[in-house]
């Protein structure tokens, strides 16, 4: 089958005073017809893309996280907070020439808290009735299908921001069998005008409902054509968890540390990256140690220590280290009795233990051993390496003779040696073959060969390097393991001690 290019979107604006093209059956409420479209795609793929929208309402606002459902009559599991809400709110409606075969409502989560409040919405999907739009020989030729939201509200002025003036939203597709062309149409209710109230915007109205449908128009292409998804986030951590612990600590530290930024790097984005990583983090864990005491954590590569103190802001225990110290440390640095130096925060080298001497460089410069970490750290401390560049392919290596868990966010390719290079491209050759793609399956290879089983994570932070690979469990014993031959498979480590001389030389980087 050949798929057509992708058209221009440029709808059709209804005439004003245009009759309502959907009616309910009952009550005085009409609905305006405010644009349409033509599509290429059928009433299978709108109520695939439909059902996708109520699930994830941030493909059409940027103001909101997500929605929770609190109903769906499709389902028996039901939120918590359901039953209240079904039995004092429920507003399913019924349409000429419709039957109603779904209803979900659901709870719109939005970003900011302090500014906007939740909103509960009945979303329901309709199909045209079996005896309805039907040639002479009886033979359906029109199917129409559908999707109306209802806010849990009595007047314009209750709702938030992110949601339009309106008192409902109604979505059309119409398809013809016989032809294969069909219509996207956007239809709003108004709400009766209250005495000291503003006119309705329609100018505003007409920008919403125009990229309503640009939504549906752009992901109904996409179905049709066959589009997979090919990053899935969410694997490790659920969405809901994540997004409402991101929300709590933006709220609590953002301004803050935004505020009282000491480095020449970009606030905004490491703040609200950190604070991302930080939410992950503490939703993991708490499913990792929900029966058992928190073991501590160890950043190394720290970079400006900011998620060290997050971390320790909300009660976790732990320290990181960098090869640089960085003007940030004034700030972030508190006493911790599990680091070397009584601090959460300090400069040290990296020099693994497994690294034979002998493999160090003729470089006549001596670096104490009060400035050398040897990568043993207490077993099941929760080794952290965020954008750690040189220290990333060494991660799940000592993570597995210390037997910790990790996480690996990693950022720049170098080897074990600490050399900057290109890893081989991926093992599936379906995947991009770019320097980064390669870095994440080496580093990943390097993890399953120690004996990891490797979970990846796409994080939701400000980043394209957002690939979060988690070590947390072992599929042989740590014994069985050959670290020397693995060091050796993977390119071996004569250099290593030259570049860590090096790093002292250098200037701090961006992290």
């Amino acid at each position: 089958m050949e798929f057509q290019k992708k058209a221009p979107f440029e709808p059709e604006e209804f005439p004003p005073g245009s009759p309502p093209v959907i009616r309910e059956r009952c009550g005085q409420v009409t609905w305006l017809p405010m644009c349409r479209h033509t599509c290429t795609f059928e009433t299978q793929h709108f109520d695939e893309i439909m059902l996708n929208l109520v699930e994830n309402p941030n493909l059409n606002s940027k103001w909101l996280f997500r929605a929770d459902v609190l109903f769906d009559d499709d389902s028996q599991n039901l939120a918590p907070e359901a039953d209240g809400a079904i039995q004092s709110d429920f507003r399913a409606l019924d349409f000429q020439g419709f039957s109603r075969q779904r209803t979900i409502v659901r709870r719109l989560i939005p970003r900011n808290t302090l500014r906007d409040a939740p909103l509960d919405q009945t979303c329901s999907f309709y199909h045209t009735n079996s005896h309805e739009d039907k040639e002479a020989d009886g033979e359906a030729t029109l199917s129409r299908s559908l999707a109306v939201y209802i806010p849990h509200t009595s007047s314009a002025a209750d709702l938030p921001f992110y949601h339009p003036k309106v008192k409902g939203i109604s979505q059309l597709h119409e398809w013809d069998v016989a032809t294969n062309t069909g219509t996207i149409s956007v239809h709003f209710a108004l709400f009766e005008p209250e005495t000291g109230e503003e006119e309705v915007d329609q100018v505003k109205l007409g920008r919403i409902a125009y990229h309503l449908l640009q939504t549906i128009h752009k992901h109904g292409h996409s179905t049709a054509r066959g589009y997979v998804k090919r990053v899935h986030h969410d694997v490790i951590v659920p969405r809901e968890r994540f997004q409402d612990r991101y929300s709590e600590l933006k709220n609590k530290y953002a301004r803050t540390l935004v505020k009282s930024w000491l480095e020449t790097t970009d606030p905004t984005k490491h703040v609200f990256e950190d604070l991302g990583i930080a939410a992950f983090l503490i939703e993991l864990w708490k499913e990792m140690y929900h029966n058992r005491d928190f073991p501590g954590f160890v950043d190394i590569g720290c970079g400006n220590g900011l998620l060290v103190h997050i971390l320790r802001m909300e009660g976790y225990a732990g320290w990181g280290f960098d090869a640089r110290e960085r003007k940030s440390w004034s700030h972030y640095n508190s006493p911790f009795t599990g680091s070397p130096s009584g601090n959460s925060l300090q400069r040290l080298l990296l020099l693994p233990s497994v690294i034979p001497r002998e493999a160090a460089s003729d470089d006549t410069r001596v670096i104490s051993s009060e400035d050398i970490h040897d990568g043993l750290f207490p077993q099941g401390t929760f080794i952290i390496s965020n954008h750690a560049d040189e220290l990333t392919p060494w991660t799940p290596i000592l993570a597995a003779i210390s037997r910790c868990p990790f996480i690996m966010i990693p950022c720049c390719s170098h080897n074990l040696t600490g050399d900057r290079w290109r890893a081989p491209p991926p093992r599936d050759k379906t995947k991009s073959k770019s320097m980064f793609a390669s870095l994440v399956d080496w580093v990943t290879q390097i993890a399953e060969d120690c004996g990891w089983n490797v979970e990846t994570e796409m994080l939701r932070i400000p980043s394209t390097r957002n690939t979060g690979l988690v070590g947390r469990e072992n599929t042989r014993k740590v014994e069985e393991v050959d670290i020397h031959g693995i060091l050796q498979k993977y390119g071996g480590v004569q250099g290593y001690y030259d570049n860590v001389v090096k790093l002292l030389k250098s200037s701090p980087r961006g992290h």
